[in-house]
């Protein structure tokens, strides 16, 4: 008799393996194809709509702005294309993102970092600027509340500052955020 199968299980299964796929710790010839097969396993089942949902969607539009953004002097200034790199990071950021929160809208910055933006309204918005290191600089107006702060993202979780901060700038009431 079948039996179904775990979600649990699937998740922590499928986390696992993302973190082997994403690791750049094989040494042994081995090794590394053990690494290129769960690679492919986690790109593969990350092109599910049924998976992933709506973050299937914001990769594909991340990837596009950096296809269209991707020389020097792409806007026609002296604007360097989006680092690969940056691209790669901001992919990491949005696989981190925990289920139910809103995703961000993109856009290029001149000195090749991508940034995610949710915004509400003129007043409320939150900015993170994803460069090529794992710091991740961001900023926030919520009416007459404004800062910006830097933490640190290890690829896997996002720092709870900016969790904290998207959700209080996504959700209905005012959440007062502080730098860290």
């Amino acid at each position: 008799m079948l039996e179904p199968i775990s979600t649990v299980s699937l998740c922590t299964g499928y986390a696992a393996l993302q973190v082997f796929a994403r690791s750049r710790s094989a040494i042994s010839r081995e090794a590394q194809d053990v690494r290129k097969v769960a690679t492919a396993l986690v790109d593969s089942a990350e092109l599910s709509q049924a998976l992933f949902g709506e973050k299937v969607a914001a990769v594909s539009q991340l990837r596009a702005l950096a296809n269209e953004c991707a020389q020097q002097g792409y806007s026609g200034d002296k604007d360097a294309g989006i680092d690969p790199l940056a691209v790669l990071i901001a992919e990491s950021f949005l696989r981190a993102l925990p289920d139910g929160i809103p995703l961000p809208e993109f856009a290029s910055e001149p000195d090749g970092s991508v940034s995610l933006d949710w915004i509400q309204s003129q007043t409320r918005l939150f900015t993170l600027s994803v460069g090529i290191t794992n710091r991740l600089a961001y900023a926030w107006l919520d009416g007459a509340d404004k800062g910006h702060a830097v933490a640190r993202f290890n690829g896997e979780s996002i720092p709870p500052l900016i969790l904290e901060g998207i959700k209080a700038i996504t959700s209905h009431g005012n959440i007062a955020l502080r730098a860290a």
